[in-house]
C-alpha cells in the first residue's frame, strides 16, 4: 500500500494537469509517476527520471515524492542538496526555455520562491523521517544495551550468592558430616557387635557419599553459570538398589525386566536421558528420607517401571509406621516435594504425593519416554 498510493497520487496529478489527450506532456507525467514503483531501491535514478514530468509535464507530485525518498533514504547532504536544485530549476524554469522572461520581476520572484518551498518541503520531510527512523534504532539499541547489563548484573548477583551459599554449605555441612564420619570410623573399629559393626560402617559410608555429592554442589554453586559442567558422576535409575540397601529400610524393589529387544540386555530405563534418571533417583531418595523420618518400621514398596513403553514411572508408597518405634525428630523444611514437582514438571513429567487409605503414604512420578 505504501508504495502504490503515491503511484496513484502521481497518476491523478498528470491526467488533471495534462489532461487525457495522449502527447508528449502527458507521457513525461506518467512515466514519471510509473517510475515511483522503484523509488526505493534506486531513489536517485528515479528522481532524476521524475524531472521531465514536472519540466514538460508541470506535475508536482511524482518528483516531489521521489525527492522525499532521495532525502530520507541518502545520507550524502551534497547530493541532497544539488537535488533539491535540480528540482528547483526544472519547476522554475519553464518549457520551452525560450519562454522564459524577465518582464514581470514580481512573477519571477513568485515562481522562484514557489519553487523554492517545493523542494525545500519534501526534503524537510525526508530529514525528519530518517532522523526519526535513527533515532528509533539508537533506542532500540539502547534497550537492547540496557537489557544486556541488567543481565549481566543479575548474573553477577547470583553468582556472588552462588558463593555464599557454597561456603556456608562447605564450613556448616561439610564439618558436622565429617564429625559424624569419624564417629561412626571410632565406633567401627571399638565395637564388637557385629551388628554395631555393620551399622557403623554402613553410617560411615553414606557421610563419604554425602561429602561426595556435597563437593559436588559446592563446585556448581562456584561455577559462574547454572549450566556448569558437571564434576562428579551423578546419580542414576541403577543406582538405586545400593540407595535401597544403605537406606535402613524394609523396602521391597520391583523394577522392569530387561528389554530384549536392546542390544547388551539394556534396562528399558536406562535408554532415558541422565536428566530424567537423576530425576527418578532423587524422587526416591527424598521419599525414603521422609519415610524415615515420618513413618519409621513402615514397609517400603519402590516401583520403577515401563507401563505402557512411552513413559517412566516412579513410584514410592510406604505402609504406616510402626507404632513401637519413636519417631526421630529430624528437622524438615517441607521443600522436598515441592522441588521434586518442580523438577519433574522441568522435565515434562509430573509428579503427585498424597496419603493412602491405609495410614501411609504414595509419591509417584511419571516422565516422558526418550
Amino acid at each position: 500500500m505504501a508504495i502504490v498510493v503515491p503511484v496513484l497520487l502521481a497518476l491523478a496529478d498528470a491526467v488533471l494537469v495534462n489532461g487525457v489527450d495522449l502527447g508528449l506532456e502527458l507521457g513525461v507525467s506518467l512515466a514519471a509517476a510509473a517510475v515511483l514503483l522503484w523509488r526505493r531501491r534506486f531513489p536517485v535514478a528515479v528522481f532524476a527520471a521524475t524531472l521531465p514530468g514536472i519540466y514538460i509535464g508541470y506535475i508536482w507530485f511524482a518528483p516531489m515524492i521521489a525527492l522525499y525518498t532521495v532525502a530520507a533514504r541518502r545520507t550524502d547532504r551534497r547530493l541532497l542538496a544539488a537535488a533539491g536544485v535540480l528540482l528547483v530549476l526544472a519547476h522554475f524554469l519553464p518549457y520551452p526555455l525560450s519562454e522564459l522572461t524577465w518582464d514581470e520581476p514580481r512573477q519571477t520572484a513568485l515562481a522562484m520562491v514557489d519553487a523554492c518551498v517545493s523542494a525545500a518541503a519534501p526534503v524537510a520531510l525526508g530529514l525528519l523521517t530518517r532522523t526519526r527512523r535513527e533515532l528509533a534504532a539508537r533506542l532500540a539499541e539502547l534497550t537492547r544495551s540496557r537489557a544486556r547489563e541488567d543481565r549481566l548484573l543479575a548474573d553477577q548477583v547470583v553468582a556472588t550468592e552462588r558463593a555464599r551459599l557454597a561456603r556456608e554449605m562447605h564450613d556448616v555441612v561439610a564439618h558436622q558430616v565429617s564429625l559424624i564420619s569419624l564417629q561412626a570410623g571410632a565406633v567401627q573399629i571399638s565395637t564388637a557387635d557385629p551388628t554395631a559393626h555393620d551399622g557403623a560402617r554402613t553410617i560411615r559410608e553414606l557421610c563419604v557419599r554425602t561429602l561426595d555429592e556435597l563437593r559436588h554442589l559446592v563446585g556448581i554453586l562456584r561455577a559462574a553459570g547454572g549450566d556448569a559442567e558437571e564434576l562428579a558422576p551423578q546419580p542414576r535409575l541403577a543406582d538405586l538398589p545400593r540407595l535401597i540397601e544403605v537406606s535402613a529400610l524394609d523396602v521391597a524393589y520391583e523394577h522392569g525386566e530387561e528389554d530384549e529387544g536392546d542390544e547388551g540386555g539394556t534396562a528399558p530405563a536406562a535408554r532415558y536421558p541422565e536428566a530424567v534418571q537423576r530425576a527418578a533417583f532423587r524422587t526416591v531418595q527424598e521419599a525414603l528420607t521422609n519415610v524415615r523420618k515420618h513413618a519409621p518400621g513402615a514397609r517400603v514398596r519402590v516401583r520403577v517401571g515401563e507401563p505402557d513403553g512411552a513413559r517412566l514411572l516412579v513410584e514410592i508408597r510406604n505402609g504406616p509406621a510402626d507404632a513401637k518405634l519413636p519417631a526421630p525428630g529430624l528437622p524438615g523444611g517441607g521443600h522436598g516435594l515441592v522441588g521434586l514437582r518442580e523438577r519433574a514438571q522441568s522435565l515434562g513429567g509430573t509428579l503427585e504425593a498424597h496419603p493412602t487409605d491405609e495410614g501411609g503414604f504414595v509419591v509417584r512420578a511419571e516422565f516422558p519416554g526418550p
